[in-house]
């Protein structure tokens, strides 16, 4: 397992990820140019998890110098349950102490709660507003 930054080219296998996760309902903010902006961004820690190769895991925050938030974190199903996601999640947390964030949040989806509480996350009373 090598956990890495995000380059261009890993674009497609990501797509598949989310699609295959059911995370991939807005092309404008997960899609090819979407990921594009986040790698050009000097805000966002965007990693990917390879297997032989093959990327198999996403994660992708952003820390705006008070507050470092985890907007995505994706593994292939194939390859779920062998602690990717934790290692992807512990990788992003490193990154973003070690660019001085005070704590990590995660944007969370209510079936993802066991997982994120398992590996030290707890739940607060935070409502995620969207406008599209």
């Amino acid at each position: 397992m090598l956990i890495r930054d995000f380059q261009l080219v890993d674009t497609d296998g990501i797509v598949e990820i989310l699609k295959l996760n059911s995370q991939y309902g807005f092309p404008e903010v997960d899609g090819s140019e979407a990921m594009k902006r986040v790698k050009a961004c000097s805000a966002a820690v965007f990693l990917v998890c390879e297997v032989e190769g093959k990327v198999v895991g996403v994660v992708r925050g952003n820390y705006d110098g008070s507050r470092a938030i985890i907007h995505q974190l994706s593994v292939h199903p194939a390859y779920q349950r062998r602690g990717i996601g934790t290692a992807l999640v512990k990788e992003i947390v490193k990154r973003f102490r070690q660019m001085g964030a005070p704590t990590v949040s995660a944007t969370v989806i209510e079936e993802g709660l066991p997982f994120w509480q398992k590996i030290g996350f707890r739940k607060t009373k935070v409502f995620l507003m969207g406008n599209w």
